[in-house]
């Protein structure tokens, strides 16, 4: 079990962003499901899942959001910062 971080604001903010897209991804069926998402990106699902539910969890890798940007088409500069738009156009 990992222990509770202190997470930066930027952190957290990055992390909700992430969990965000990844739920629009698989309304939008740019990914199957959330479990298939992890298979495919040998992402631990618990770790995940745990993650989702307490941001001040520490596994979250940054390694994560990858796949949603160059895979999925999300827009890595949203995904940072918060600026433009969840989607590449």
């Amino acid at each position: 079990m990992s222990k509770r971080r202190n997470y930066s604001i930027d952190t957290i903010q990055v992390m909700t962003r992430f969990f965000t897209v990844l739920q629009e991804c698989k309304n939008t069926h740019r990914i199957a499901s959330v479990s298939q998402y992890c298979r495919d990106n040998e992402i631990d699902m618990p770790h995940l899942y745990t993650q989702r539910k307490d941001l001040n969890k520490g596994f979250f890798e940054i390694g994560w959001c990858v796949p949603l940007v160059r895979d999925c088409g999300v827009n890595a500069d949203w995904l940072l910062t918060g600026r433009g738009t969840m989607f590449v156009k």
